[in-house]
């Protein structure tokens, strides 16, 4: 890539703030697809190295992610996801090259941020009342069923202090599976029946990944949630989606304790 084209870069359109109720030293984004970059098929605001795209293009995406916020690029940790409930402690993770095998990050630092990526999974954010924790989850079907919720409100001394933001992820009208989703779910807790919609096709059905997190929020004592109004699949001009295009990029969605 040649280093000297400039991002169209519109804060409009490449960031999501979370509106919700949370102290005034806690920030929060998610990233959309605009404004970097990567050329298409990762077109063009792709966080994602894994996934075929320009080494160089990621690198200089995520530069301007941190730059954007006055972060030091260093400080952030990307994660090797792989669909479990591992939630790490980003502050022993100074100086480390490479990416951590984890689906979550949590820090009690400041100025430590905590991120995530998805294109079409369900990224959670969490803080405290206090606003002395904040965590960053990686949620898809896989990861709800395992317990990352549960892991990353473990993080937390009271769940009950706990505020959640659900950020974009695929929407319940077009998130298609197969009945062994729902047979995991509901076998775990009957109340997770009302996530799921029976279509046409028989042994499919429509899952609500937003309804399924906050039912296991709930579970978890957390009940100020907010967020989980967007569709990554239908809203192609905003995010990118594995199940819409196959080969894209990944959003990030990020959290961090100002002093």
């Amino acid at each position: 890539m040649d280093m000297a084209t400039k991002p169209q870069h519109d804060s409009n359109q490449s960031f999501i703030t979370p509106d919700w109720h949370v102290p005034e030293n806690i920030r929060a984004v998610s990233t959309c697809r605009r404004g970097g970059f990567s050329k298409a098929p990762y077109d063009s605001f792709n966080m994602g190295l894994h996934v075929g795209d320009s080494d160089c293009a990621v690198t200089a995406n995520r530069a301007l992610l941190a730059s954007h916020f006055q972060l030091s690029a260093t400080d952030i940790v990307w994660l090797n996801q792989i669909h479990s409930a591992e939630v790490i402690d980003v502050s022993y993770c100074r100086n480390y090259a490479g990416a951590v095998t984890a689906d979550g990050a949590f820090s009690a630092d400041v100025r430590r941020p905590c991120v995530v990526m998805t294109a079409d999974c369900l990224s959670v954010l969490l803080t405290d009342k206090d606003g002395q924790r904040v965590a960053s989850l990686h949620a898809g079907w896989r990861g709800l069923y395992a317990g990352v919720l549960t892991q990353g409100v473990a993080k937390f001394p009271d769940p009950k202090k706990v505020i959640a933001w659900l950020g974009p992820a695929i929407g319940p009208s077009a998130f298609e599976v197969g009945q062994d989703v729902f047979d995991a779910f509901t076998s775990q807790h009957r109340m997770h029946q009302s996530a799921f919609v029976a279509t046409v096709n028989e042994s499919k059905w429509l899952a609500d990944i937003y309804l399924l997190a906050r039912q296991k929020l709930n579970q978890l004592g957390v009940s100020e949630i907010f967020g989980g109004n967007r569709c990554t699949y239908s809203e192609t001009a905003s995010f990118f989606s594995y199940r819409r295009d196959g080969v894209t990029g990944r959003m990030a969605t990020m959290i961090w304790r100002q002093e």
